[in-house]
Order: structure tokens, then sequence, then C-alpha cells
């Protein structure tokens, strides 16, 4: 029966909140929604293909139609009695008008102009045409032909000027240095006719398509009646010389028409560069649109230029996805009414369970006092929730007893640990105050009896020499700077090892004031030393502290910086208001570009003894300056790097703390 029990939990579980509304309804509606779009899409693309359709066979007509009346033309008793009686021109002049044609002109087998029209038209090399040659050899035919402006010219200067256009930067399009198109798209016919003394010439008419808006707009209108399309949208028709627009009803900006912008760079290396129909949407201009793009060919099958037919995708895009919105807002409606009824079904299966996992939350949150509490039934449910909470009675009574454990090992841990680190301090302390003890005691005892003698015989010397001492004093004067050298080695050692004993008097002090009074005690070294100083005083804070040990810490600091400049450098001194941990502090700065310390080196800057100075140094200075500093509270670091050289930084808080 229990296991029966779960089962039906789980099958009342998913079949009331899970299956239906979740799962099956919405994979259904989503396949359904894939295939009507993709339905959608076909249609439009299809669309597209049967609006190409006619305007091919438009296009094919307007030619056909040209063929047909300049064969009629050329085979009528007009023309006939105008090439007996030398009124061609004449003929051809009116014709042309009435025909609709750019120009027309009857040329002989040889290709001299006969009779044209324009009146002056003198066509280079007609018959190089093959529609030409066609209707020389007996055939009649009609093809796209695109002429060079030079070509244009020869027929009429009006006709190459109708020709240009100025290319428009278009978006999208190729990359392209051109910046006019020269070039005509021209309707080409020509038809045999028979001469008056017998032999066949060719009677040759064309229509220029170059800004033919009314070919475009015709088209335009017979694909795209008003009621063809949605609301908002447009249809569009376009003849392409290349793949610059020269005949076309999209607008670029108000009522400009498009002309002279370009196709863009997918549409014209499928269309032109492969040869094939583009049926797709495509970037016109400054919109999409479902496009048809076919190629054009002339008369010898060379591809020159394309028919365009589309309309606007947008109107068709928010149809559809208005539709999809609508699908979607009658799910979720279905789902607001529905999902309400199985919750309340479910609620009796649902309650406990949350209950149960809000606990759980609650007691991976760190809360072990959560409880889910008495559960109304006596299904599974009701016995693992009461069964829960009794397992976690227990565990809160277990990990009672461990984090009392552990809080008295930890506390045992701590102070064992701080015991072992002070007493490790002390016993360095220790043993380094007893040999620097025992070495200045030493000292003491055995230089400085040494060195009086040596001051007290000396002086007896210079009163026995008298005079005679001038010519010795360079001598005595070594000696007595050597002697007092000795000295200061004594008192740093012993204010070393005894620091209290030497402790200057405590006085409200500014940093800033410090160094420039330690720039003036150094400023013969760094005169000589061909040392910059760069100065930079910020801070406002002011220090308790000995100015004369201060002085001492800055001044070492400074010496040190010059030693480490032997062929000079820059040294930078600053002051400036810095915090560390909370407490409120001054930072002395020292920087040089000197020789640098090695990493290795580094962390043995402040031990007594320990000097990088191959001559000179007796180690102690830094080590001296720590300690100074360290009985105010405060700390010395350094950050050195090899040839770019170090940076130590005195900080010292602006009130005494007590450790």
């Amino acid at each position: 029966m229990g296991r029966w029990g779960l089962r039906s939990v789980r099958v009342r579980l998913l079949a009331l909140a899970l299956l239906p509304t979740v799962a099956v309804l919405p994979i259904v509606l989503g396949f359904a929604l894939f295939w009507w779009l993709a339905e959608f899409d076909a249609l439009l693309v299809s669309k597209a293909r049967d609006d190409l359709i006619i305007a091919r066979q438009y296009l094919r007509r307007i030619m056909e139609r040209g063929d047909e009346q300049i064969a009629t033309l050329g085979q009528s008793a007009a023309f006939a009695e105008a090439a007996r009686t030398g009124g061609l021109d004449a003929l051809l002049e009116a014709r042309r008008s009435a025909l609709g044609l750019d120009f027309l002109y009857l040329t002989a087998p040889d290709g001299m102009i006969l009779a044209a029209s324009p009146v002056g038209a003198k066509p280079s090399s007609p018959t190089h045409w093959r529609v030409v040659a066609a209707a020389l050899a007996g055939k009649p035919e009609t093809g796209l032909d695109l002429f060079e402006a030079g070509e244009m010219t020869a027929i009429s200067p009006a006709l190459a000027t109708r020709a240009r256009l100025d290319l428009v930067p278009t978006t999208a399009a190729a990359e392209t240095d051109r910046t006019v198109e020269t070039r005509g798209l021209v309707i080409h016919s020509a038809s045999p006719t028979p001469l008056a003394d017998g032999g066949n010439g060719a009677l040759v008419g064309g229509s220029l398509l170059n800004g033919n808006l009314g070919f475009v707009d015709t088209l335009n209108e017979l694909i795209y009646a008003p009621a063809g399309l949605p609301a908002g949208g447009q249809g569009t028709a376009t003849l392409f010389l290349d793949d610059v627009r020269v005949a076309t009803n999209v607008r670029l900006f108000g009522n400009r028409r498009a002309l002279g912008t370009r196709v863009s760079r997918e549409v014209h290396d499928a269309v032109l560069g492969q040869g094939r129909t583009w049926l797709d949407s495509a970037f016109v201009v400054n919109d999409r649109y479902i496009s048809a793009y076919e190629p054009i060919a002339d008369s010898a099958g060379r591809r020159i230029g394309m028919l365009y037919v589309g309309f606007l995708e947008r109107p068709f895009r928010l149809a559809r996805w208005a539709m999809v919105a609508a699908v979607l807002a009658t799910f979720a409606v279905a789902a607001v009414v529905t999902l309400p009824f199985l919750l309340t079904a479910a609620r009796a299966i649902f309650r406990p369970l949350e209950r149960m996992n809000r606990t759980i939350a609650a007691v991976d949150a760190g809360d072990l006092g959560a409880r889910t509490g008495t559960v109304a039934g006596h299904d599974e449910i009701g016995i693992v929730a009461r069964r829960f909470d009794e397992l976690l009675d227990r565990l809160q009574a277990r990990d009672a007893e461990l984090r009392a454990f552990a809080r008295e090992l930890d506390d045992r841990v701590e102070e064992r640990t701080r015991q072992l680190e002070e007493t490790q301090r002390q016993l360095v302390m220790s043993e380094k105050l007893a040999s620097i003890g025992e070495i200045t005691a030493g000292v003491a005892h055995e230089i400085n009896n040494p060195i009086a003698v040596i001051q007290g015989n000396l002086e007896v010397a210079r009163e026995a020499l008298g005079s005679a001492a001038d010519e010795v004093r360079t001598e005595f004067d070594l000696i007595d700077q050597q002697v007092h050298r000795v000295n200061m080695i004594v008192t740093r050692l012993l204010q070393f090892a005894r620091p209290d004993e030497y402790a200057g008097y405590v006085e409200t002090v500014v940093p800033a004031e410090v160094v420039s009074d330690c720039r003036v005690l150094v400023r013969h070294l760094l005169e000589r030393a061909d040392i910059a100083v760069e100065s930079g005083d910020t801070a406002n804070r002011t220090v308790e502290v000995s100015r004369t040990e201060l002085q001492q810490v800055v001044i070492n600091l400074m010496v040190n910086a010059i030693h480490a400049m032997p062929e000079g450098g820059r040294l930078r001194l600053a002051t400036r208001d810095e915090d560390r941990s909370g407490t409120p502090g001054v930072a002395i700065e020292v920087a040089d570009t000197g020789v640098g310390i090695p990493p290795d080196r580094l962390q043995k800057v402040f031990d007594p003894f320990f000097t990088t100075r191959t001559h000179g140094g007796t180690g102690l200075g830094l080590s001296i300056s720590y300690t100074l500093i360290a009985r105010y509270c405060g700390l010395i670091t350094v950050e050195s790097e090899v040839g770019r050289g170090s940076a130590f930084t005195v900080w010292l808080p602006t009130r005494q703390v007590t450790n």
C-alpha cells in the first residue's frame, strides 16, 4: 500500500499540475506556430515569384510591341513612298514621336546611315549590334542592349544627358570608386526593310530605359493594385543597369525616387555574379522588402542588369507577429482560467510539500530550529513531515554539541597560538638584544678607552708641536674625523640596544617642516651628486613624535637614497594624509631612481648589521630608524625594483596608539 500511495502522489502531481499545461500544450503550440510561420514566409516568397513572372511578361510584351511597330513601319506603303521620293527623314521623325522611340534610323548593309531621327543622328558602326546584323540577314529581332555614352552622343547629345545618373551612396551596397553612371539601357529593335535599289536594309529603333518612370509606374500599378497589399504596404518595381537603379519607383526620401542608388552586395553577388533568381527578403535602399530579382541579358547573352519587383516586408511582419501574439494571448488566457482550478485541486498535496521545502531552506540557511509543524492528514506526506521534524530535533541537538566542542577547541587553539607567537617574538628579541648588549658592552669597554687615549694624546701632540702642528693639520683632522666616526658607531649600537635611554622629547610636529629641514641638512650631498629633488607636500595632519628622532630617520633615508644614485638621478620627497586600518595618520615618502634592491634582500633591509653597501655602512641606520618609528606605533615600508629605484614610506599615526 505504501508503494501505491507514493505512486498515486506522483501521478496526481504530474497529472494535475505539469503535463496538460506546462508540457503538452506548449510543445503542440510551438510546433503549430513554427509550421504556420514557415508557411506564411513561403506564401510571401511565392507571391514575389508570381509578381516577377508578371513583370517579366510585361517587359517582354513591351519589347515585342516595339519589334512589331518597327516591322510594320518598314513594310508600309508610306515608307516605300518616302524612300522613292526622298522623304524618309521626315517620315522617320514623325513616326519616332508617334511610336515613343528615342531614335529611329535606316542603315544599309555596309553600315551607311540612309535616314535617321532625330535629325543629324550618326550611329557609329550600327552593324556591330547583333539585332542589326540579324535584321540585315532577314530576321527581325529585339533585345536589351547597353549603350556607352559615346554611342548615345553620336545619336543625340540629349539622349546621353538623359542617361547620365549620379550614383548615390547606398547602405549595404558593394564598394565602388564610381560616382556617375553614363551608360544607357536600351530596348533595341531592328527589322529587315527593302531598299530603293532592290537590296535589303535594316530599320532600327530604340527606347532608353534610364529614367523611364512610365514603364516602372505602369508595371507597379499592374502588379500591386491598391487593395492587393495590407495597410501600410508598398509595392515597388525597378530596372537595374548592372547594380544601379536607372528606372524605379522606390523612394529615397519624400517623393524623390531612388535613381542612382545601388543594390545590396548579397543580391549583386547572387544575381549578377552567379546568374541566379533571388526570391527572399532583401535590403532595398532604406528598408527590407520581400524581393524578387532576375538577371537581364543583352542581345549577346551577357548579364547587363536586373529586373526587380518587391513589396515592403514590415506590414506582413507586423501581421505575422500580431497573429503569434493573438495565439499566445489565447493560450495565456486559457492557462489563467484553468490553472487556478488545477491548483485548487492539488492544494492539499502542494501545501505540505511547500512547508517542508521552506523548512529545508531555513535549515540550509542555518536556522536549525525551523520545523514543518502539524500536517493535516495521515497519508504518506503527513508521515514524512512528522518523521522529518523528529530528524531535525536530533540533528539540532547533535549540532549544539558539536558547536560547543568546536568553540572550546577554537578558543584553546587561538590562545595557544597567541602564546606561541608572543613567546617566539620575545625569544627572538631577547636573543637579538642580548647579543647586541654583549657587543655594545664590549665595544664600549674595548673601544671607548683606547679612543679616549688617542684623543687625549692627539691634543698633547698638538700642544707639544705648537706651530709645527700646522704641517700635519690634515693628518690630525683626519684622525679627529675617524675618532668621531668610531664614537658615532658606538653611540648607534647603544641607541639600538637601549632605545628607551635615548628617547627624545615628544612634541607636535608638522611632517612637511621636518622634510624641509632635512633637505637643508643634506643639500651639499645633493648638489655634489647632481640629484634633482621633487616635492609633493599635501599632508594637513600633525604627529606626536620627537622632532630630532623623526629628522634622524628622514635624513637616514635621504642619505641612503643619495648613495643609491652615484650617477645622479631624481629624489622625490612627499607627505600625505593616509589612514591605515581605520587609524588616521601621515605618510612621508622618500623615493629615488637609483639601482634598487634585489627581491631576495628586500626583506632583510631592516635587520641589524645588514647593508647593501660594499663600503662605509654599518647596517644599523635602517634598523635604528625602524625601532624609532615603531616606538610611536608607526611603520616603515619599502618598495623597490632593480634598475628602477626604491621608495621608503614612513607612516605615523596622528595620535599615540596604546598597544
